[in-house]
């Protein structure tokens, strides 16, 4: 049965409909991790409010934390990775008219990252395994979404966390953190066909509270935290994205605190950008215009051009712990999700890539994690 909650929410007050204007055509949805809860959201013109909260989860007396979250290309359904289980995480179909479950995959050891083809018929899922024993062989599930049934598990690499299938549904580009590589899979055949080196290597246990550790499955700081580690010419690559195009791959190095650019044709990596702490999450603008790194160890993003592959803003966010980043279908907006510490709650900022400044803030409870966009 499907974990039930109490949800207080309020009714939006006149003035606040009035702001929102005319419908946007689109909602902003994320998943909190440690309050197994779907908020979707509402934009307007510079302005951001709350239009419903959906509970999810099996686990009544724990947390089931669902971590990412991705949209069908027809918009019909969501996909959400369910984190926690009995051991292993699950990947959760919801019909996007009625917010309800249509159906679920088993998935392996923590699931974080979900993409999905452009014909919607598979799901690639990668299972970081966080708390597990490291160095190992961790798995990506390939999930076909029509009758949400596990084809297979795919051996990757030690930690795999960013997953992007390419524009044209032929490949998909896997970021491993602990083994510090890239990967990429060949869609039909479901093979491993390239590998590549990231940075020197690196060494996910002396870095604990890099992810997944600076707050913790309830929302509250570790007892302890380790010191920061020297610098080892090491990337720990989290996320990757692909251009338009899918000539280039997109790599953010949250050790490395970069951003790298690949050629997709050669794979091999041609240029490297310095960012903030912490890059985390990377995404280019649907216009191709823009590309937005998420500086998760120091509460901002970076906005590069992605022509000329230089920074043109790093701007600040309002909480902590950054995380995710998705677009407006017109490309006027940025969404950029933050992470909770403790009680205090997490929040989206709403960036206008024209103005370059933040034009609102909603806050989101319980460790907001990933993030995307519905159209209506």
């Amino acid at each position: 049965m499907i974990k039930r909650m109490v949800l207080a929410t309020s009714l939006l007050l006149p003035s606040a409909l009035l702001a929102q204007g005319a419908d946007p055509g689109y909602r902003v949805g994320i998943v909190s991790e440690s309050g197994d809860i779907v908020t979707w959201m509402r934009p307007g013109d510079g302005t951001l409010v709350r239009e419903k909260v959906i509970p999810v989860g099996i686990m009544p007396a724990d947390i089931d934390g669902p971590h990412n979250l991705a949209v069908s290309p027809d918009n019909r359904f969501y996909y959400i990775s369910i984190a926690h289980g009995t051991p292993f995480g699950t990947l959760w179909k919801m019909d996007a008219a009625s917010d309800t479950l249509v159906g679920r995959a088993p998935l392996e050891m923590f699931p974080t990252t979900i993409s999905v083809t452009p014909d919607g018929e598979l799901a690639f899922v990668a299972n970081s395994d966080f708390h597990g024993d490291h160095p190992r062989m961790n798995l990506v599930s390939v999930v076909h979404t029509p009758t949400m049934s596990t084809i297979t598990h795919l051996p990757a690499c030690d930690m795999p966390h960013g997953v992007k299938v390419n524009h044209s549904g032929t490949k998909v580009y896997i970021t491993c953190m602990d083994s510090d590589e890239l990967l990429e899979i060949e869609v039909a055949t479901l093979r491993i066909t390239r590998r590549a080196p990231a940075g020197a290597g690196h060494d996910m246990a002396g870095m604990a509270g890099m992810d997944h550790g600076a707050v913790n499955h309830a929302g509250t700081p570790p007892a302890s935290a380790p010191a920061a580690a020297q610098p080892d010419n090491s990337c720990a690559p989290t996320f990757v994205s692909v251009s338009a195009n899918d000539q280039t791959l997109y790599v953010a190095c949250n050790h490395g605190n970069t951003l790298q650019v690949w050629d997709a044709a050669t794979f091999q990596k041609t240029k490297e950008i310095p960012l903030g702490a912490g890059a985390y999450n990377v995404e280019p603008s649907p216009d191709g215009r823009w590309i937005i790194v998420t500086n998760k160890k120091a509460q901002s993003f970076s906005l590069v051009d992605a022509q000329s592959l230089t920074e043109v803003v790093r701007v600040a966010t309002t909480k902590k712990i950054v995380h995710g980043v998705a677009y407006s279908p017109d490309g006027r907006y940025a969404f950029v999700s933050q992470e909770s510490i403790g009680a205090d709650s997490g929040a989206v900022d709403m960036f206008d890539l024209t103005s370059r400044k933040v034009v609102a803030t909603l806050p989101v409870p319980a460790q907001p994690t990933g993030i995307a966009i519905l159209r209506k």
